[in-house]
């Protein structure tokens, strides 16, 4: 059995991670066949760590919704078709909200829709408020949203611009006068009355408003509405405020985390939509609050098709470990938690527990002859989420391999 040393307790290094935010209404048309352009795939050196992607109007009509329930919806399999590949895994689809620990750090994720028209100003308002009201997460031991280290926020807001008329409107955009047109941008506005809206940052406006257009065409709307172009889909961020100190008591440094906005622009090659998608590139800087993860895996030795595989894993003294965690053996490439291609429990094929180092077995049956690599991940029953994850590595064929076990249930996320 390999030998696992104690990890040395160092100052853990900064880093800093590139998130890709797309907000998209798609007015239920279906995925185009190429979003290179959207997900930033046409640039030579691709240095994305995360894509955050919220499509709003996906599903209209009873046929929608029938396929729906049945398969996965085609936006969510488009975009894992490209991005899989790539070493990227599908989160949490469908919610307002997915809240997500990063290195220690809270982030909140929010992708809204919100009241349409341009005399619905007061209503989208007072939803952007009673959507911060609703994320409560008290029963599961998170802090307030407004604790939270970085919230971003985006989606089709439908804020719209003011007063000034259909014509200098167009023609504004026509010249790229984009500023005349700010001052009257309803949400520009209310951040200047809003104090909790003040807080929530957005890049400056440098491309035409995004709806509305006519579908298949760069054209702004040419219907007998001829509706005025507005910004309405927005990609919005707020970064923790800070406890200011009091004046007889030093302050403590806050911890190093910093979001830098790189690009924030909309996309014209897509013509789905009566709306552009609108993307924002983020450089996020932290240095991490979590030095290891809460669980490291180890498969041990060289694994064949011949010989039950044993895998090492050790926890952090703080986790919790359940009956019903389990470790998944994945190739890799894999699309979502479920696509595993075996799994154990861990308590019912545990091998040894000591010193906070564990191991179980994999059995030979539930192994799969194939030269591809693989990767483990640690599932957690109580926190919902994948805790650990392996360095990928080959499993070497072997001359003969055992039977399926038959009967056995299978975890479901």
């Amino acid at each position: 059995m390999a030998a696992v040393n104690p990890r040395k307790l160092t100052e853990p290094r900064g880093k800093t991670l590139s998130i890709h935010v797309v907000t998209w209404n798609v007015a239920s048309a279906a995925p185009p066949l190429d979003l290179s352009d959207l997900l930033q795939l046409n640039k030579e050196n691709l240095s994305v760590d995360m894509y955050v992607i919220g499509l709003q109007e996906m599903n209209c009509g009873i046929m929608s919704l029938l396929s729906d329930t049945a398969f996965e919806d085609p936006w969510s399999s488009f975009f894992m078709d490209v991005l899989s590949p790539l070493t990227f895994v599908k989160g949490n689809k469908g919610g307002i909200n997915i809240c997500l620990k990063l290195y220690g750090y809270y982030v909140s994720i929010i992708n809204c829709h919100l009241p349409p028209h341009m005399a619905n100003n007061d209503q989208r308002l007072q939803h952007f408020d009673r959507i911060l009201e609703m994320q409560n997460f008290e029963e599961q031991n998170i802090p307030n949203i407004l604790d939270h280290d970085l919230i971003l926020w985006f989606g089709d807001m439908n804020f719209r611009i003011e007063d000034f008329g259909l014509h200098f409107v167009r023609e504004s955009i026509k010249n790229r006068c984009y500023s005349d047109l700010w001052e009257k941008d309803q949400l520009s506005i209310a951040k200047k009355h809003d104090p909790l809206l003040r807080e929530f940052q957005e890049g400056p406006l440098l491309f035409p408003p995004t709806y509305k257009f006519d579908k298949n065409s760069n054209n702004y709307d040419t219907s007998e509405k001829k509706r005025k172009p507005a910004w309405t889909d927005r990609i919005l961020w707020r970064l923790k405020r800070q406890p200011q100190a009091h004046p007889h008591t030093p302050r403590l440094p806050a911890p190093h985390f910093c979001l830098t906005l790189r690009s924030y622009v909309s996309h014209m090659v897509y013509c789905i939509s009566d709306h552009k998608p609108v993307t924002s590139t983020f450089d996020l800087e932290l240095k991490p609050l979590v030095s290891a993860p809460l669980i490291t895996l180890i498969p041990e030795g060289l694994w064949t098709m011949e010989n039950d595989m044993l895998i090492s894993y050790s926890l952090t003294p703080d986790f919790l470990s359940s009956p019903w965690d389990w470790i998944g053996l994945y190739k890799v490439g894999l699309r979502h938690i479920n696509d595993y291609v075996s799994y154990v429990w861990v308590r019912d094929n545990q091998v040894s527990f000591n010193d906070g180092l564990s191991q179980v077995y994999f059995n030979v049956s539930n192994i799969p002859e194939t030269e591809d690599q693989f990767l483990l991940c640690y599932y957690s029953n109580s926190l919902h989420s994948v805790v650990g994850i392996s360095k990928p590595f080959k499993i070497q064929p072997g001359s003969s391999l055992a039977e399926d076990l038959l009967g056995e249930a299978q975890p479901h996320i």
